[in-house]
């Protein structure tokens, strides 16, 4: 018998114990489901005010491990950048054509891969970091909002080591349903294929609990907000 009919029969073996209609036995209780008001406590919602959005997507961020760094100006952006580059020896600089992008790539003396023209995937393989802008900051949860438009294609804030994020104040947003209206308003009805919301760097814990960064994308996650 081969392996393919063995495990079909196993599967067939299985199916064939009916599976139980309810978890709980009737001598026990259902445990009794969280409610709204319980659920919300445990992902406050910012205020409109700037400077408590920020303070409390700092402290998501740290939470996640990621880095967040508020600076004044352009100057400070890429004095970060650089700092960056020379702690880590980048040798090669991910990234796509935007206005944040552009006032510090150019500026780094390292050889670019621009994700938002034709590329080789080989090429984009041996950077060091990938810089991106993105759609939003969110409080709430200390996510960032990017998309295939806002961010570069589908893979420059995924293969890269180190995902370097660069944002604007006013790309906070207060909470997740924000998050919601503002792709709604700035993309419906021709969303992007590709949404997402980055929360800390990529993560794992199926082995024994242990928490490993670096499982399925970037290893570090900096956040640049000016």
């Amino acid at each position: 018998m081969s392996e393919r009919d063995n495990m079909l029969a196993r599967i067939r073996e299985a199916l064939s114990v009916a599976a139980p209609q309810d978890h709980y036995p009737e001598t026990e209780s259902r445990p009794s489901l969280p409610t709204i008001a319980a659920m919300r406590g445990w992902l406050p919602v910012g205020t409109d005010e700037l400077e408590a959005n920020i303070e409390l997507f700092r402290n998501r961020a740290a939470d996640l491990k990621a880095e967040f760094q508020l600076l004044n100006n352009a100057d400070e952006v890429l004095r970060a950048v650089r700092a960056l580059r020379d702690v880590e020896g980048w040798t090669k600089v991910a990234t796509h054509h935007g206005e944040l992008t552009e006032s510090v790539c150019g500026r780094l003396g390292l050889p670019l891969c621009r994700t938002d023209a034709a590329y080789d995937i080989r090429e984009l393989e041996c950077c060091s970091v990938s810089l991106t802008e993105c759609d939003a900051l969110i409080a709430q949860t200390g996510s960032v909002l990017v998309t295939s438009r806002s961010a570069g294609g589908r893979a420059l804030s995924v293969l890269p080591p180190h995902h370097l994020v660069l944002a604007r104040r006013t790309q906070l947003l207060r909470d997740l349903p924000g998050a919601f209206e503002l792709l709604k308003r700035k993309y419906a009805p021709n969303y992007p294929s590709f949404i997402s919301f980055i929360t800390g760097p990529s993560r794992t814990g199926d082995i024994e609990r242990i928490l490993v960064l670096g499982a399925h994308g970037p290893k570090k996650l900096t956040i640049l907000c000016v």
